[in-house]
């Protein structure tokens, strides 16, 4: 008897040790990512009963929480929908929390440490907690004209002040409303996310940052810097422009747009290879140079490496181990060479800053709920490009191609305006798409711009300077008339 007491004594003294083992565990080392997984509905019961702060653009709330009166006391509302979903996201008690709720979600639910003075304050007060804000570096005419220029079609507009890396517009069609995914009915979230689930369409993915593309001729940005700096070339140097190249080790042969060659005698210089997008010319740079040195310099642009990581931005990619027919189509931005819209803004970008890329950012500035500030985003350069010769090479010969080459509907009256025009080839079932990239004034640049189009809605020229040349030029249209970027 007495031993079979015993025995039960030690398997319950060993049950409530692993009973206290557990729980000292579960809250020493499985509190934090409890609670911060977005289906904890505890923390979000929590979450709904503050007042969550709101996401600005210049003075205005593109997200708040407005009261409810039911379970949820608060609920989130997105006053301009479609226009800043990609940037603002959606906050879900079904869904969870993306973009920028997910990113400052913190600062917005007031958890963050840097507001712990203030709910000590709150607490004893006897104040409800209210969450801090943050302020986009968006622009609001700058995107308003970004999600114009795609009405109609689908594709996606970035726009950033060289100087900063502050994104002035982030805008991709389609987009999608995020206040249905706010609703307090779950039924109502449920629907709209199993619509914007299934849509073929895609509205909530962020095309300006989640997706790469073929950067066709836009890339060629990137050939003619690593020509300049490899020491080779200038911007009068002569080059091959036959009608058609065919590739080494390959029965496959490289054309010109045209069809024809790229000036007398099958030759051309740099700088009107650029002007005129002469295909030929930039693979037999290609060529020249090798895979190793395009690699190199597109990686100096910001290839091959995630930017705004917080916000799962896609990485654009220059190819490993490339065969000498492939090297010369990845000259001219076509084989597996892929890139986001802000990528191809990033290019530009460094351009236009004296050869330094600097490392984009959406949030400008976290605030308390006094709207003092609490972190300020410095500006971070990310890398030196080219240098600064270069990219003032690459400039005057930008400036051609807008002046009088592929990209003149980018032109902007009493502004020098910097470009290059891109038509790329995905597939046989699929039509080409269409870059655009441009960075003004070319003497003191204050936006730099890339837009992709990858459905022109029926339109039938499907080309850079057709249609994305004058989306882009909206968009710097508005920055400048703004004043520049308030950085």
């Amino acid at each position: 008897m007495n031993r079979a007491i015993r025995r039960w004594s030690i398997i319950t003294l060993l049950m409530f040790a692993a009973l206290l083992v557990n729980v000292t565990f579960i809250q020493a080392l499985w509190a934090d990512d409890l609670n911060a997984r977005s289906d904890n509905r505890r923390v979000l019961l929590d979450d709904y009963a503050r007042q969550r702060g709101p996401i600005l653009v210049a003075d205005a709330a593109v997200a708040r929480s407005v009261e409810t009166g039911g379970t949820f006391q608060y609920r989130r509302e997105y006053a301009e929908g479609p226009l800043y979903a990609h940037a603002t996201g959606f906050y879900s008690w079904i869904y969870g929390r993306a973009a920028t709720e997910r990113v400052a979600n913190d600062i917005l639910a007031g958890t963050d440490d840097a507001l712990f003075a203030r709910r000590v304050i709150d607490l004893v007060a006897g104040r409800p907690p209210e969450g801090g804000s943050v302020r986009l570096t968006l622009l609001p005419e700058a995107q308003q004209a970004a999600d114009a220029g795609l009405e109609g079609r689908i594709g996606a507009v970035v726009a950033l002040d060289p100087r900063t890396g502050a994104i002035l517009a982030m805008a991709a069609r389609p987009s999608y409303d995020p206040n249905p995914l706010a609703d307090p009915d779950p039924e109502v979230q449920e629907q709209a996310w199993t619509a914007y689930e299934t849509d073929p369409s895609e509205p909530t993915l962020n095309r300006a940052i989640a997706r790469t593309y073929p950067p066709g001729s836009v890339f060629k940005l990137v050939t003619a810097a690593a020509a300049l700096e490899s020491g080779r070339y200038t911007p009068d140097s002569t080059l091959p422009g036959p009608a058609s190249l065919p590739l080494p080790g390959s029965t496959a042969v490289l054309t010109n747009q045209s069809g024809g060659a790229c000036g007398p005698n099958d030759q051309t210089t740099l700088t009107d290879a650029l002007r005129i997008s002469c295909n030929t010319a930039f693979a037999s740079v290609g060529l020249e140079l090798g895979d190793d040195a395009l690699r190199a310099q597109a990686e100096a642009f910001g290839y091959n490496q995630q930017p705004l990581e917080a916000y799962n931005a896609a990485t654009s990619v220059f190819p490993a181990e490339m065969d000498a027919a492939q090297t010369a189509q990845a000259a001219v931005g076509q084989y597996d060479v892929r890139a986001t819209a802000l990528q191809t803004a990033m290019v530009s970008a460094a351009i236009a800053n004296d050869g330094t890329l600097m490392k984009p950012y959406l949030i400008a500035e976290a605030l308390a709920p006094d709207l003092a500030p609490l972190q300020v985003t410095e500006p971070v350069e990310q890398s030196q490009a080219v240098t600064p010769p270069t990219a003032r090479g690459l400039t005057e010969m930008m400036v051609t191609v807008v002046e009088s080459g592929t990209g003149t509907n980018a032109a902007i009256p009493d502004v020098t305006v910097a470009g290059k025009t891109g038509t790329a080839e995905r597939g046989e079932d699929d039509p080409p798409l269409a870059w655009f990239t441009a960075f003004a004034p070319a003497e003191s640049p204050q936006v730099a711009v890339a837009v992709v189009i990858e459905d022109a809605g029926g339109e039938v020229d499907i080309s850079g300077g057709q249609l994305a040349a004058p989306v882009a030029r909206a968009v710097m249209q508005a920055v400048l008339l703004r004043g520049g970027a308030e950085s």
